[in-house]
């Protein structure tokens, strides 16, 4: 048996990586990534787009000196095969070769370790021209005509990746300071949510803080922890030995939310599109608003969100893949997030069903009913059984006739076209602000004050709290109550 040694050819290969798919913003993460491998506490990224432009991220993690910066340089430099450090964020020695000359035809990395300096550069035109793996070794004339290159003197340890000759960065781009406006936007979005642990200091690992042309990245939560979300029972999953952790969240209801939480919340997809699961490997999240085809994307569980943690030890059961956006779970994990995703779908349902208020019975008198035609279809009526039309009919006898037309009419005019678009594009309702809950209280009010004796205004106060809208004010009736406003004190 004979064997040949091929190796790749360096600019074939180099060139063809470019295409792997990398958008800006997971280029910029991936490089982050890498950051707090090194245990850097700040990293800033600057954006430069006026003549010569680049993008440069600097860090003051451990560094590196020449051999390892070399090794760091090289294309596959770790096997995903090797157990990883189990705060490495890495998997297959390319993410920083590959994602940055996804973006850029020069990637430059100076390291500083211990007040000492390297330089390594990949310049795709030389390596074109050489035909082999030719890495430029900077000397030190070389690194200080570098962007940033005063930052990166000034730290005892440290890295600094730059970028330059954005040719993929500016494709399409006929204003380059626009381009960099816009995509500066989408990254900082994108890094804010992707790394919000690790922004937000959370325990267990190493705060981090991002800046972005010197102005800090605030952490996005997903999930609103500190709002009134519901946070369902926790689940582990023991895999090959490893723990999988789930932990579901059930968000307010819209009415509960401001519009900058909800755009936070929602992004660009609407929050439709954001539920789901939240895979995260070591505490950096991965992929987000999928059921991995357990359930379909609904309206109703829109406001289902479920954190699932993964460690990098079971990189290969999850496939995940070089640009780090895709993991899919191996079949003993889907099994058991089927069972979750049972028990959360039914509590998005009921938040979503109820604004927001939790209901453990349903005696209440709706001002609707739903129901169900002869060949199964759906459509809403309103109750001519409600507390509010029988007062009026035994308060006017004459008019029971008209009533029943009039709430006919109402039924067969309800716009639900209209109805679920508005819901559906997450706007916030008028009928969930706080002047309709004093229009709800002068309704009851009159309603209640219309009786004669004390015992008969009682009743009809505890009636109307089992009756729609008023059951959803319970806590604003009751104060009026208080007060005296029902005419008891």
């Amino acid at each position: 048996m004979k064997y040949a040694e091929i190796p790749p050819h360096a600019p074939t290969l180099m060139e063809s990586t470019r295409a792997i798919g990398y958008s800006i913003e997971a280029a910029i993460a991936d490089i982050i990534d890498n950051s707090i491998a090194a245990g850097a506490s700040t990293v800033d990224i600057d954006f430069f787009p006026i003549g010569e432009s680049y993008i440069a991220v600097l860090d003051n993690g451990c560094g590196m000196d020449q051999d390892e910066l070399i090794h760091a340089m090289q294309y596959g430099s770790q096997s995903p095969l090797d157990r990883r450090d189990e705060n490495d964020l890495g998997r297959y020695g390319l993410g920083m070769k590959t994602a940055s000359l996804s973006q850029c035809r020069v990637l430059t990395v100076l390291s500083q370790k211990q007040g000492k300096l390297s330089g390594c550069q990949w310049n795709l035109d030389h390596v074109r021209d050489v035909g082999t793996w030719s890495l430029i070794l900077l000397e030190q004339n070389d690194m200080v005509a570098l962007p940033c290159f005063s930052k990166i003197q000034s730290l005892t340890n440290g890295t600094l990746v730059v970028w330059q000759e954005l040719d993929k960065f500016a494709v399409g781009e006929h204003d380059m300071a626009d381009a960099f406006s816009r995509k500066m936007t989408n990254i900082r979005e994108h890094i804010s949510l992707v790394f919000h642990r690790y922004l937000s200091g959370e325990a267990g690992i190493k705060k981090l803080e991002i800046r972005m042309n010197n102005l800090p990245v605030t952490a996005q939560d997903p999930f609103l922890i500190k709002k009134s979300t519901q946070l369902m029972d926790e689940e582990t999953i023991i895999v090959r030995g490893e723990k999988v952790k789930i932990k579901p969240f059930i968000l307010p209801h819209t009415s509960k939310l401001t519009q900058k939480e909800l755009k936070a919340l929602g992004g660009k997809e609407g929050l439709r599109k954001q539920q789901g699961f939240y895979i995260y490997r070591n505490k950096r999240l991965l992929i987000w608003g999928t059921w991995f085809r357990l359930m379909r994307q609904g309206d109703l569980s829109k406001l289902a969100r479920v954190q699932v943690d993964i460690p990098n030890s079971l990189d290969d059961l999850w496939t995940l893949d070089i640009k780090k956006s895709t993991a899919i779970p191996p079949e003993e994990v889907k099994q058991n997030l089927a069972v979750v995703i049972e028990k959360i779908s039914e509590g998005s349902k009921r938040t979503w069903t109820y604004r927001g208020k939790r209901e453990t019975r349903d005696d209440i008198v709706h001002v609707w009913n739903r129901m169900i035609s002869r060949d199964g279809g759906i459509y809403y009526e309103v109750n001519p059984d409600h507390l509010l039309v029988n007062s009026i009919v035994e308060k006017y006898p004459d008019l029971q006739l008209p009533m029943e037309n009039l709430l006919q009419q109402i039924s067969l005019s309800l716009p639900l076209n209209s109805l679920y678009i508005d819901l559906t594009n997450d706007e916030k309702l008028a009928s969930d602000n706080d002047s309709v809950a004093n229009d709800i209280i002068a309704l009851a009010k009159t309603i209640v004050l219309a009786s004669h004796t004390e015992n008969e205004k009682n009743k009809m106060f505890e009636a109307l709290k089992l009756s729609e809208p008023f059951c959803s004010y319970i806590e604003e009736l009751d104060l009026a109550k208080e007060r005296g406003e029902f005419g008891d004190k």
